[in-house]
């Protein structure tokens, strides 16, 4: 029979874990997580606004509650936790489906003053995430900058600019949607390097800030008219024609009763952030201009915008697992077709699946072919892998050496302790925001295994 442990429980995790059981007859799965909760991004990046693609969990929850899946949660692989080498001991194969876990820098002096901050780490705060930061992102914040173009961007954008009767009903931690609603922001710049042409966002995206109430969007059609095909976009492929339709349609002045304003900003590259008693209080920009070659070039003109909150938004990269090889170039595992190599040589019993794998692209669904290309060559070695003898279940093997997982009843009953605290607020479910009560919620289930 055989054993795989996935490591991550997020969409490419689960995706792996459910071709298993459908390609495998008789395979038994473990979906580890690091975090007592399941579903990775689905749970902890989907902007809470966004109930439909929130609503993805239904269909992940039906995978790791297939009878040959078992979630272990808490369970952290590498240094502190369960080592590469001896999950290898204890199952036939391991698919590592761990993401691209941190963001990239703008590399730009200042960028480490108080108030700049990673949109991951906004979106970690107001999605409850229990390693987010504290929760000071909005004091004494009347303007802030979004560096970037495209979906996370936009998703931190419409958080800012969202009231609270709009957010209550959401899953927001109680403390969020507090700062939120008492937010004095009055404008937001979301800032791109290059022109609204190139710009990442999809277009139902980009629309939806321009449904939001008591909100204005303004682009400056002089400068977006330096890229040109903002004048003519007939010659663009379909989704960024239909980008800059939208954007064109924000070039009007805009509405003077708003209660907030969304500036949408382009061919501007940061060079500084500066300091206004003794925290971030603006960004220096420089013009750019198209270099005729996809690209842009400085102009050495600049530019200061005001903002008590910077938020940059340029990308995700990998990092490094203790025992597997990495390429720190591309911020993936190296792989062919899924087999982590090492040293060029397919290492056996050892693969990847989804952004740690084929770097931070694709949407949500792009995970589920990228983890059947995986699990295809899994089952192409599982005969030798299988050769090799394991204990009949790894779990009291994990437990002997001081890991205590959370099982599925444990999320079962943090799920309903979040449906609780949602009650006693007058609102639906709410998500428990620490790890310590996520922790404490899952013991009350009977789903963490009794500590000695």
């Amino acid at each position: 029979m055989l054993r795989v442990a996935v490591v991550g429980s997020g969409p490419s995790g689960c995706y792996t874990a459910q071709h298993l059981v459908q390609l495998a007859p008789g395979a038994r799965v473990d979906v580890l997580d690091r975090l007592p909760c399941p579903y990775g991004l689905v749970r902890y990046g989907v902007a809470p606004d966004h109930e439909r693609i929130k609503s993805l969990q239904g269909s992940l929850r039906t995978v790791l509650e297939h009878e040959r899946v078992r979630f272990l949660g808490a369970v952290p692989v590498g240094p502190g936790g369960v080592a590469a080498a001896r999950l290898r001991e204890l199952y036939h194969a391991v698919v590592y489906c761990v993401g691209a876990a941190t963001d990239r820098h703008l590399g730009v002096p200042g960028e480490e003053l108080p108030g700049s901050w990673s949109a991951t780490e906004f979106v970690s705060w107001y999605s409850a995430h229990p390693d987010a930061a504290g929760t000071g992102f909005l004091r004494g914040v009347r303007s802030a900058v979004v560096v970037g173009v495209g979906n996370v961007a936009v998703d931190v954008t419409r958080m800012l600019a969202r009231g609270e009767g709009e957010l209550r009903p959401t899953d927001m931690p109680h403390t969020a949607l507090t700062a939120l609603a008492a937010s004095e922001v009055a404008e937001i710049h979301m800032v791109g390097r290059r022109g609204p042409s190139q710009a990442r966002f999809t277009t139902k995206e980009l629309r939806e800030l321009g449904t939001l109430p008591d909100t204005a969007v303004h682009v400056d059609a002089a400068e977006a008219a330096l890229d040109p095909a903002f004048a003519d976009p007939s010659g663009l492929p379909p989704p960024r024609r239909r980008n800059v339709e939208v954007l064109r349609g924000w070039t009007a002045p805009p509405r003077a009763d708003a209660r907030r304003l969304i500036r949408l900003r382009f061919f501007l590259r940061p060079v500084e952030l500066l300091a206004v008693d003794g925290r971030v209080g603006a960004v220096r920009f420089e013009r750019t201009a198209p270099d005729g070659e996809g690209g842009v070039t400085g102009t050495g003109r600049f530019e200061d915008v005001e903002g008590q909150l910077v938020l940059r938004s340029v990308g995700y990269r990998g990092v490094p697992l203790e025992g597997l090889p990495f390429d720190a170039a591309t911020g993936t595992v190296p792989h062919l077709a899924g087999r982590v190599l090492r040293g060029g040589a397919v290492a056996p019993g050892e693969y990847v699946a989804g952004w740690i794998k084929r770097g931070p692209t694709g949407v949500i669904g792009t995970n589920r072919s990228c983890a059947k290309e995986t699990v295809t060559s899994l089952l192409q070695d599982a005969p030798s892998l299988t050769a090799r003898p394991l204990p009949d279940d790894p779990l009291p093997a994990l437990r002997a050496e001081g890991v205590h997982p959370v099982l599925w009843q444990g999320w079962e009953s943090v799920e309903r302790a979040e449906s609780r605290l949602g009650a006693s607020l007058g609102r639906g479910v709410v998500k428990l925001p620490d790890w310590e009560s996520l922790l404490t919620a899952a013991r009350e289930g009977d789903g963490v295994d009794p500590r000695p």
